[in-house]
């Protein structure tokens, strides 16, 4: 069987000839290592009893939903969106806040599940819906019991039985929590973070990818070979993108060269990648391209901007509404949660 190839970085190292021949070449390389990370959300298994068996791990990391609202332009801004769309042709209420019903929707496009908690009068009926943060809501063992995980990690906050009123996506893996639909394109938007990442470490590198620095003459010293290599460590690095003056006596045509590399090959790449990820980041929440905030590359544009509001009204915002309007199982007749319907053009 074939050995499989070790990736790694190798650190400044200059490669010494293997006898003493002023003939010998000499290779060296210079710039730091950079390190590697993957980014990955953890294994989507399933939901299981934290250690000490209280409460259901979430089958995905909830803060890390939560960071990776930073790592996307589109996919930091579109669930706003979304919240905005919900809250907009909301009935105000004082059963139910806006805000409370703002906050719900975001945890609900994000996490894939939000909560509300029960606020009773003495005779046990609802007087308001509160709000809880889906980040840190666990769902305990018990049927139907929740808790709340405090910051300091203290003993978690516990609520009675039918306390608290879930909302969640459906998930044909686990039933205890909800999934959001946007999972698929994660590594989109972890394309997105990295080329952005690399594209500013290409600009904060005075060196900008590097380059072949090479040499064939013979009268050149070790004295100036050691000073050449210094003079190139110091033009790398934000703000020391300098010149470089070579010369050598009785040297020949081509006895130093100067190679770039990668410097062609990366200027279309980046913005091709950034184009395909950002496509991949608007499919996966279902929301046209001119919701979403992007420029239009052609004179027509995106079309009647009216007409896809109304078609996206339709799709997604009416069966998002049906998703709150379920909690009025859970609420007297009268004091309801309504949502009003908006007038389009008729043209439209």
């Amino acid at each position: 069987m074939k050995k499989r190839k070790r990736r790694y970085h190798r650190k400044t190292k200059t490669s010494q000839p293997a006898a003493a021949s002023g003939n010998s070449p000499r290779v060296f390389s210079f710039g730091d290592p950079e390190p590697v990370l993957d980014n990955n959300l953890a294994d989507y298994l399933g939901t299981f009893l934290e250690p000490h068996g209280d409460y259901y791990i979430p089958p995905v990391s909830l803060r890390g939903l939560m960071k990776l609202l930073g790592a996307s332009a589109y996919h930091g801004t579109i669930p706003y969106f979304k919240r905005n769309m919900l809250r907009k042709w909301y009935i105000a209420n004082e059963v139910l806040p806006p805000e409370d019903l703002a906050n719900a929707g975001f945890d609900h496009a994000v996490f894939g599940h939000c909560y509300f908690q029960k606020i009773l009068n003495p005779f046990g009926q609802v007087l308001r819906l509160q709000h809880l943060p889906a980040l840190n809501m666990r769902r305990r063992k018990e049927a139907d019991r929740y808790c709340l995980l405090q910051p300091n990690g203290d003993n978690p906050v516990l609520f009675a039985p039918g306390e608290v009123i879930q909302l969640k996506e459906y998930d044909p893996k686990q039933q205890i929590y909800g999934r959001p639909q946007y999972l698929g394109g994660v590594q989109a938007v972890l394309l997105n973070e990295d080329s952005t990442l690399f594209r500013r470490k290409y600009y904060r590198n005075g060196a900008h990818m590097g380059y072949v620095f090479y040499t064939a003459d013979k009268n050149l010293s070790a004295e100036d070979e050691q000073l050449i290599k210094e003079q190139v460590r110091q033009s790398k690095g934000a703000g020391n993108f300098r010149s470089l003056f070579v010369n050598i006596p009785d040297g020949k045509e081509k006895s130093v060269q100067i190679i770039p590399v990668g410097e062609i090959a990366t200027k279309d790449e980046f913005e091709r990648v950034k184009n395909l990820s950002r496509n991949d980041v608007i499919s996966m929440w279902r929301i046209q391209p001119v919701l979403a905030g992007v420029m239009p590359e052609n004179v027509g544009g995106f079309g009647d901007i009216e007409k896809i509001s109304r078609v996206y009204y339709e799709n997604e915002v009416v069966p998002m509404q049906d998703v709150f309007l379920a909690l009025n199982a859970h609420l007297p007749q009268g004091r309801r949660i309504q949502f009003s319907k908006p007038e389009f053009p008729s043209n439209a």
